[in-house]
């Protein structure tokens, strides 16, 4: 039976990056987004969940358990971007950009973590940003969030220390995805959304006794 990743947000761009390159090394993947229309193809389990809500976050775990396969990889991607600024940003943006950066994380770690535990054998990627590191006038709820996000990132790598439960913090700078259509900025300003699951997969293939905690990866002409 072929190891087991859980991508979120894993229809588009960085997740699907992912899922794709774990997939390539013999892996089956559960992909998880609002939508999984167009996610389709040998090694793909989709599955269509909101998980900025508890209930869609519950309604993951119980496809994952109904299963009965160990996930070997858990990347916790799910995530909204909205610009603004604290004092000025629409009511109700904190709430759901915490609902859906954060807590989608929190809840699914706990719910897929005590196996990881038990079996002593994991590994949890929590796709940060440069935003979880570096404040901006644009970013008011979202870099909370991903500075939040940071954060349980090293606290979850403290707590699993001793289990053999790795985890990876990834913290990418823009990359070319759909949130960036219609730019106007040459290609190579950006990552590609394969420099980052390249990436992933360069810190899980690691041995056992290592592990990478924090990747920070920007475009080489710097950020945008």
């Amino acid at each position: 039976m072929n190891p087991l990743v859980v991508v979120t947000g894993g229809s588009k761009g960085i997740g699907r990056a992912i899922a794709n390159r774990f997939i390539t090394e013999g892996f089956d993947a559960v992909v998880c987004a609002r939508s999984v229309e167009n996610v389709e193809g040998p090694g793909l389990l989709p599955f269509a969940a909101d998980l900025s809500t508890r209930e869609g976050v519950n309604s993951l775990l119980q496809y994952i358990h109904s299963l009965q396969r160990p996930v070997d990889v858990l990347v916790n991607n799910t995530g909204v971007f909205q610009p603004g600024q604290i004092h000025n940003e629409a009511e109700g943006t904190f709430e759901q950009l915490m609902s859906t950066n954060v807590a989608s994380a929190y809840h699914l770690t706990r719910g897929l973590v005590g196996d990881m535990i038990a079996r002593r054998r994991g590994h949890i990627f929590m796709m940060c940003s440069t935003a979880s590191i570096t404040a901006y006038t644009n970013g008011g709820s979202y870099c909370i969030s991903k500075f939040a996000l940071l954060g349980m990132s090293r606290v979850l790598r403290e707590e699993l220390k001793p289990h053999d439960v790795k985890v990876t913090a990834i913290l990418p700078g823009a990359t070319l995805t759909a949130s960036w259509e219609g730019t106007d900025l040459p290609e190579d300003r950006f990552l590609k959304a394969d420099d980052v699951a390249d990436s992933a997969w360069a810190a899980y293939a690691l041995s056992k006794s290592a592990v990478i905690e924090e990747i920070l990866i920007r475009p080489q002409l710097g950020d945008i």
